[in-house]
């Protein structure tokens, strides 16, 4: 079983930055592929961004893109998340998710095997 720990939330006025980390318990985090999703509340749970194991490969929802940076140290078995230029909109439970069945990024929830238990982030406009 693979632990995945978030840490980094917090509350921001719009146009602040936070930096997301996710730390992975497990030996082989460099060879999953990792992503980031949020939910914001009443609304279903959306993916952010992806990147693959190498960290060559990543992915982001056109919301973030521009905004957000996804990047991993697999000697540190973490997962980073930079979030710039926050929005009100940005507001939600950020959750990282791992896929240890395949190498390559993936915008699929189903597809992730190991959650995290979320960190909030809010943004005050």
């Amino acid at each position: 079983q693979v632990q995945l720990v978030e840490s980094g939330g917090g509350l921001v006025q719009a146009g602040g930055s936070l930096r997301l980390s996710c730390a992975a318990s497990t030996r082989s985090f460099s060879t999953y592929a990792m992503g980031w999703f949020r939910q914001a509340p009443g609304k279903e749970r959306e993916f952010v961004a992806a990147i693959n194991w190498s960290g060559g490969t990543f992915y982001y929802a056109d919301s973030v893109k521009g905004r957000f940076t996804i990047s991993r140290d697999n000697g540190k078995s973490t997962v980073y998340l930079q979030m710039n230029s926050l929005k009100a909109e940005d507001t939600a439970v950020y959750y990282c998710a791992a896929d240890p069945r395949r190498v390559g990024a993936s915008r699929v929830a189903n597809e992730y095997d190991y959650w995290g238990q979320g960190t909030q982030v809010t943004v005050s406009s």
